[in-house]
């Protein structure tokens, strides 16, 4: 296990790991509050309407606004509810939300640690985070609630399998299970030109993940109220907002650090030249963040875009679809790499 990064942190006297954590941790949360702002203003334009304009100039303050209104609402507990678990639940999908900053490169030795077995650590965080959500359902004891744990539980099953075969297609093609290593071996040729099926499949698996429409059955109000965070109010049900935003802001950083580069330009290992470290460090987070903002676009547009699928129509794409297309695209990754190094 190794640490590296940017001098430029040394300026104020910091070891660069805490640096880029503070960073990374500052950038999440804010992401969130950005997100839901420019989530209201793409909707407006999309449905032709107002979006928030009221608070501050061209509505910028509502996002820090809505921030107060939930902090100063009465916190409500069922009073036949798990109270313990249910003050819990809350800050699991956040907390899991922050744990994976941990590996992300955000440019070229910009990063906290780099461990020999970065996917795995990505997909285990990742994957706890519906206990959250499975626990708030149980301890709310409603029906609603409960029925939109077991939901997310289900959903999350379905779509980690497809995701994870994604990802091990990208593991044979980089040949680590590093991400500094996925994210550099990605200089000369993105991982999209060759493995396009895999990125789909992780793209789609990443939506249901996130619990974002067309996958958000685990809150379909017309069905369950409002799922699992039914009976949640003032904070606590904040902190499910921040998370659901959080979340896709690192499905974004996962989609462009598997298959889109990472911080690297198109074929920016055939024409850029050598840089000053500290230009190149500039560059590169710009690159990163570009590719991810754009790709917190495409959560959004998808969402005011499609409507809610059906919850047969979720499993049956995950189980039916999605998992053998993803098995029969690892094999031929598998089998073209096998060529490549064999013959070539």
């Amino acid at each position: 296990m190794s640490s590296g990064g940017i001098d430029i942190f040394g300026l104020f006297f910091l070891p660069t790991w805490v640096a880029v954590l503070a960073v990374g941790m500052i950038s999440y949360l804010n992401s969130a509050a950005i997100l839901v702002y420019a989530e209201r203003r793409i909707a407006s334009f999309i449905q032709n309407r107002v979006g928030p304009n009221r608070v501050g100039p061209f509505g910028l303050f509502q996002p820090l606004a809505d921030v107060v209104k939930l902090l100063l609402k009465e916190d409500v507990t069922p009073a036949q509810g798990y109270k313990v678990l249910h003050s819990v639940a809350p800050m699991i999908p956040v907390i899991t939300a922050l744990m994976s900053v941990a590996v992300i490169p955000f440019g070229e030795n910009l990063y906290v640690t780099d461990i020999n077995a970065g996917v795995l650590y990505i997909l285990a965080v990742a994957s706890l985070g519906v206990y959250g959500v499975t626990l708030a359902g149980w301890s709310s004891n409603s029906k609603y609630s409960l029925l939109g744990g077991l939901r997310a539980a289900a959903q999350m099953i379905s779509y980690e399998l497809p995701m994870g075969m994604a990802v091990a297609s990208v593991v044979l093609v980089a040949g680590s299970l590093s991400m500094v290593d996925i994210a550099a071996s990605q200089e000369h040729l993105w991982n999209v030109f060759i493995n396009p099926i895999g990125a789909i499949i992780f793209i789609i698996a990443a939506f249901a993940e996130a619990n974002r429409t067309p996958f958000d059955l685990v809150e379909a109000e017309q069905e369950l109220v409002g799922g699992f965070h039914t009976e949640y109010s003032g904070m606590k049900f904040g902190m499910f907002f921040l998370a659901e935003y959080m979340h896709v802001f690192i499905g974004s950083i996962l989609i462009t650090t598997f298959f889109f580069g990472s911080y690297h330009l198109p074929f920016a290992g055939y024409w850029l030249p050598e840089l000053d470290p500290l230009i190149k460090g500039i560059l590169d987070v710009s690159v990163f963040s570009l590719k991810v903002v754009f790709w917190c676009f495409v959560f959004i547009w998808v969402r005011w875009t499609i409507p809610r699928f059906k919850y047969n129509q979720v499993m049956k794409l995950g189980w039916s679809r999605l998992l053998p297309l993803s098995i029969l695209n690892f094999m031929i990754i598998a089998t073209g790499m096998y060529i490549y190094h064999n013959f070539f």
